[in-house]
């Protein structure tokens, strides 16, 4: 199925394994391929960071192999 970003923006991300990482903030994309790099994720308060990689900002950046919305949610399976 397919998605409009603006559809997927401001959803809760998940793992596959049920960690709730935060809320979508924006995705990048290679210009050339037109696939999606990582998602810009704004953490969640109870989600310890340190493990992941962050952008000025402190938004996480998150590659993933696998993502798909299921309702409000964005599940991920992370590199």
């Amino acid at each position: 199925m397919k998605k409009f970003v603006t559809e997927l923006r401001g959803k809760t991300v998940m793992t596959n394994d049920g960690i709730i990482l935060g809320m979508l903030d924006n995705f990048v994309i290679n210009t050339d391929t037109g696939e999606i790099q990582h998602l810009l994720v704004v953490p969640s308060e109870d989600l310890e960071v340190r493990g992941y990689q962050t952008d000025a900002q402190g938004r996480l950046i998150l590659p993933f192999k696998s993502m798909k919305s299921v309702k409000d949610v964005v599940v991920l399976e992370l590199k």
